[in-house]
């Protein structure tokens, strides 16, 4: 099954908000409801394919020779057409197609994936891989045209296969196209799991993953997806790419981390070597509940630093507290509680001693740091309601809010000040163009050195949704820069993040991987202005043979 074409994951799912956020929505925010509705589908008026019969049997005869895995109709292509941000959302639902590729392309293996990158080249057609369409960040509408037209999307649904499971090393290679739900069953099957579980997770694809550096919400147990990966194969324009002949090595610079977050810049990764651990006999979710946020970050960097570490910690500030973002199963409930403070949600997973160890453990800890046990409800109600909120996000656009999220990373002593100045930064922006906002935020993932912050921002959209939202996050990328943040912990770069990118890369930095850009992609096909500087094709590449 696709997903929603303007929204998120399964229409079924999508269900209306409670009288109390509406409620609050309406006095708090000024929101009310815009009155025009999305377009039906039918009713997207989509451009002609500007793909030439030459190109077309170009790319035909690079996946065998059929037909149908070249896809020039308006609806597969309008399904292709970007990502699922709130601007991506929000365009899609006002009939904008600007960014429709000129065609899908489903290859079935690595050889193919190759051969359709040297049609891209000779005809200097773009290319954007795609795998599960959850970029949140512009990743795929490339910038700049081609001398064909378009670009193509190279959608990686039929490599979707376990390729082996090494029982013994407990390794398994994983094609890309697979998604996670389905990667998960299939080891399942044998008595492991990957244990990668972002948000994204019902919808994203193994190369994603690899492709943007993601980060799963048990992060704090079984790590982020780039320390799972063990080696991968990138398909580019100039040959193929194989790294990871050993779990660590000295030989030289490591390819993998080359490779991981390259974002589709560089190749199209074919396949993704990962370590998977045995199956947890065990999974306890629990809440805990402090005083302030500042409190609740040191009992979390108490975990983090000197252990014992749960699975699952995250911390949720006093507005998103009480709005009950934490569980977005049960929005506005905690408004009815009036609960105060900060909730911890704390997760164990593992053997049924172990876990009990951690707890124990961890309980200490968190009691010591003023934190109160508040019992497995709060935890498995998160647990349950993991992966709502992008539908809670779209049934806000439905009732005429403007809700969106962005993300940052920076080291402990910093998480305070970089914390005000992103709020800071979001409610002044907003606040002045009239549309003062409720900003919440959250502790994502937590490391020995530093965390994570997740900020969700709700407010009424403004005459203009997608330039209100623009400048209001362009106001917060200049916070998290001057802070000393990172401009993107696991939602990756793209076209949206690009610019603050290149400047915490630095010009030499920028330098470095143009020159890898230019050695395996001269031509300047792949995913054109994604993650560095460029726009599109160049005409003076070599031929490929």
């Amino acid at each position: 099954m696709d997903m929603l074409w303007k929204g998120w994951g399964d229409p079924a799912r999508a269900t209306p908000l409670p009288d109390t956020v509406s409620g609050l929505l309406r006095d708090l925010l000024g929101v009310a409801p815009r009155g025009a509705a999305a377009l039906p589908l039918e009713e997207i008026g989509v451009p002609t394919s500007p793909l030439d019969a030459t190109v077309r049997r170009a790319l035909e005869g690079a996946v065998g020779d059929r037909p149908d895995r070249v896809r020039t109709d308006a609806e597969t292509r309008l399904r292709h057409t970007r990502g699922k941000s709130t601007p991506d959302l929000l365009r899609m639902r006002t009939g904008d197609t600007a960014d429709t590729p000129a065609a899908v392309v489903l290859p079935d293996d690595h050889d193919q994936v190759l051969a359709v990158l040297a049609a891209c080249v000779r005809h200097r057609l773009a290319l954007v891989p795609f795998g599960g369409g959850t970029s949140v960040v512009g990743g795929l509408a490339p910038e700049g045209g081609s001398a064909a037209g378009g670009f193509v999307a190279l959608d990686l649904r039929h490599m979707n296969r376990l390729l082996d499971l090494d029982e013994v090393s407990r390794t398994a290679t994983l094609q890309p196209g697979l998604r996670a739900p389905e990667a998960e069953a299939l080891l399942a099957e044998r008595g492991y799991t990957l244990g990668h579980f972002p948000q994204s997770y019902e919808w994203a694809t193994i190369g994603g993953f690899a492709a943007t550096r993601s980060s799963g919400q048990a992060s704090a147990g079984y790590g982020r997806f780039d320390e799972m990966v063990l080696g991968l194969t990138l398909a580019t324009p100039e040959g193929t790419l194989d790294t990871g002949r050993a779990p660590r090595s000295a030989a030289g610079p490591d390819l993998r981390q080359l490779v991981l977050g390259s974002e589709g810049a560089f190749g199209v990764i074919t396949s993704v070597t990962v370590r998977v651990r045995p199956l947890p006999r065990v999974r306890r979710y629990e809440g805990w509940r402090f005083a302030s946020f500042d409190a609740g970050a040191a009992a979390l960097r108490r975990l983090a630093q000197d252990g014992p570490r749960p699975t699952v910690l995250r911390l949720s500030d006093e507005t998103e507290t009480l709005i009950g973002l934490a569980q977005p199963d049960a929005i506005g409930a905690s408004l009815e509680r009036q609960d105060a403070g900060c909730l911890a949600v704390v997760g164990f997973e593992g053997t049924e001693e172990d876990t009990a160890h951690r707890r124990e453990g961890a309980a200490a800890v968190l009691g010591a740091c003023g934190g109160s046990f508040a019992g497995e409800e709060p935890g498995e109600r998160w647990a349950h309601g993991r992966y709502s909120a992008p539908y809670l996000r779209d049934s806000l656009l439905d009732a005429g809010a403007l809700a969106e999220t962005l993300e940052t990373a920076t080291y402990w002593s910093r998480v305070p000040a970089l914390y005000t100045a992103v709020r800071d930064a979001l409610t002044g922006t907003l606040t002045e163009a009239g549309t003062p906002p409720l900003v919440m935020c959250h502790i994502s993932h937590v490391y020995e050195n530093g965390a994570s912050l997740y900020f969700t921002v709700v407010s009424a959209q403004g005459e203009d949704a997608v330039d209100h939202w623009t400048r209001a996050k362009h106001a917060a990328n200049e916070a998290i820069l001057a802070a000393g943040g990172t401009i993107t912990h696991h939602h990756g770069v793209g076209t949206d993040h690009r610019d603050w990118y290149v400047r915490e890369a630095g010009p030499l930095g920028v330098r470095a991987l143009d020159a890898v850009k230019r050695s395996l992609d001269p031509a300047g096909v792949l995913s054109p202005g994604v993650l560095l500087p460029g726009n599109g094709p160049r005409t003076s590449a070599h031929p490929h043979p």
